[in-house]
């Protein structure tokens, strides 16, 4: 069987997304963030948005197989981090990763989280800052 890779929600998609899709997201996210803390810290205050004029990140969604427009959370990586989670340990079969620019992922983040800044929380591996994580349980301005 030829598995068909994933591919990233449009904005016309997370548009149409329903309260119950929505729902179906928060708990996704919620369940995954207690899997992501056995692993990290996650820092308990939200930090600037990391879209910054670098370009030493690499962008991602996790979201539900099933409907990619159902983002669950959207990871900033740096790129070179010493410590990268081990995201498809932490999946089972309704969550998948897929790789986006950064010009997608600021355009759905803007789509999901229409305010300006400080939506992600900033993630720590013995410290070290490894990555921003914006999870679905944050969602406003949709509904």
């Amino acid at each position: 069987m030829l598995i068909t890779p994933l591919k990233p929600p449009t904005i016309e998609e997370v548009k149409k997304l329903s309260m119950s899709d929505i729902a179906i997201m928060t708990a996704l996210s919620y369940s995954i963030r207690a899997k992501i803390r056995r692993l990290v810290q996650i820092d308990p205050y939200t930090v600037s948005d990391p879209f910054g004029e670098a370009d030493d990140y690499e962008y991602s969604l996790i979201v539900d197989t099933e409907f990619p427009a159902r983002i669950v959370i959207m990871n900033v990586s740096i790129k070179d981090v010493s410590y990268e989670i081990p995201w498809k340990d932490l999946f089972d079969s309704q969550l998948s990763m897929i790789q986006i620019s950064k010009t997608d992922a600021l355009q759905l983040k803007n789509e999901l989280m229409p305010k300006d800044t400080n939506n992600f929380f900033r993630y720590r591996r013995s410290g070290k800052i490894s990555g921003y994580i914006m999870f679905a349980f944050q969602i406003c301005g949709l509904g």
